[in-house]
């Protein structure tokens, strides 16, 4: 497993969608937002990231103003690394966003917060519950030895698990504990200033327990993001591989062995170069839970791959116009199964897609994928869900 800070730079051309949190944010501090048409057609604002940092984009899904992401091109294989960094951080900070709020709730619902809000109904403390940044920054600066050495309780256990597991090597026992460490760090600030207020207090150990618990919980779950982000790859380099083989034929007539596109740099060249013209691309986008959802969406990400072709506007509309009866559904597995084996390596999709599937499973994840096949058409959009 590798984390979203492997780089420090990602070079790779993302529209951000953003929720009305994000824009209210953006447009109340001058920021200039852009009209985009995505694949599925409409037309949404966001921002254009074209180099940026990992962390910039984290900051801004653990707020909760993002609502989709979303890569076009031609070709995929060059920005591999790229978008595997990507997906990772998408879904790591989907987890962390999680977990976050399911530590908040458990603190309010448990026994020492309610004792306090029955002795201090004037002060009680809730979801509902607003103070000041600036006393609470001071509050928590103050406090900061005393977080520190709570973060060290919560953490040693869990260190001494990931130093004693013979099964992980020392480069993936060092992402283990910064994993651990980076949910404790994303925890809201009221948190830490309630868990440093009742330090010592009758309940504070069951308190630190519940959240040691939680985070090996969530530590298992992220294990899912190396599995996506695989499968995204595949799904992607599946779909490119067939537009490659497709407008070669146009361009060369049966005049070279298709394979050839694949692994001759020249031909693929101008094969990517007359698909990049005439704007046949391929579509990742990945669709992000709000906070203001409703209950059990929160944490629900949407994946889907579109291959985008150049009669596409004309087919969706003919597929909306029918509701659906022209759309033939199938699972992803049996997607694979019937793709020839000259085609695509079957194999290594069904191996990624039975690793993820059993992932979830093992960490209680829902996990669905469907593929849509627009019949007479080579539209294929490909989609997976997970509710984390």
């Amino acid at each position: 497993m590798s984390t979203q800070e492997r780089k420090s730079i990602l070079d790779l051309p993302v529209k951000v969608i953003l929720t009305e949190a994000g824009t209210t944010f953006f447009i109340n501090n001058n920021k200039t937002l852009k009209k985009f048409r995505l694949a599925d057609n409409v037309e949404e604002y966001g921002v254009f990231l074209d180099r940026f940092a990992p962390m910039s984009l984290q900051r801004m899904l653990l707020v909760d103003y993002v609502s989709k992401v979303e890569i076009s091109k031609s070709e995929f294989m060059t920005s591999r690394q790229e978008i595997m960094d990507l997906s990772k951080l998408i879904v790591y900070s989907l987890l962390y966003r999680q977990y976050d709020s399911y530590i908040f709730s458990r603190i309010l619902s448990s026994d020492l917060i309610k004792k306090w809000n029955r002795l201090n109904p004037a002060n009680i403390i809730d979801e509902k519950t607003r103070i000041n940044d600036t006393f609470l920054q001071n509050v928590l600066k103050e406090k900061e030895p005393d977080i520190r050495e709570i973060k060290q309780q919560i953490l040693n256990p869990l260190y001494a698990m990931i130093n004693h597991n013979a099964a992980l090597l020392p480069d993936e026992k060092n992402i283990h504990l910064l994993l651990s460490e980076k949910f404790l760090t994303t925890l809201r600030p009221f948190v830490w200033f309630i868990i440093a207020k009742f330090k010592g207090s009758d309940g504070y150990e069951q308190m630190i327990t519940d959240i040691r618990t939680s985070l090996a919980e969530y530590m298992e779950k992220s294990k899912i993001a190396e599995y996506v982000s695989l499968m995204i790859m595949e799904l992607a380099a599946n779909s490119e591989n067939s537009n490659l083989k497709r407008e070669a034929k146009e361009i060369f007539k049966g005049a070279v062995d298709m394979n050839a596109v694949l692994f001759d740099p020249n031909i693929r060249r101008q094969v990517i170069e007359s698909l990049e013209r005439k704007r046949e691309l391929v579509y990742l986008s990945w669709k992000i839970g709000s906070k203001s959802t409703s209950i059990g969406t929160q944490g629900r990400l949407q994946i889907t791959v579109f291959n985008k072709e150049s009669e596409y506007q004309r087919m969706k509309e003919a597929v909306e116009q029918k509701k659906n009866a022209d759309l033939k559904k199938k699972s992803l597995q049996d997607f694979y199964k019937e793709i020839p084996e000259t085609e695509a390596n079957t194999e290594l999709g069904l191996y990624y897609l039975s690793y993820l599937s059993e992932a979830c499973e093992k960490v209680n994840v829902k996990f669905e994928s469907h593929v849509n096949q627009i019949p007479g058409s080579d539209l294929t959009l490909v989609s997976m869900s997970l509710n984390l």
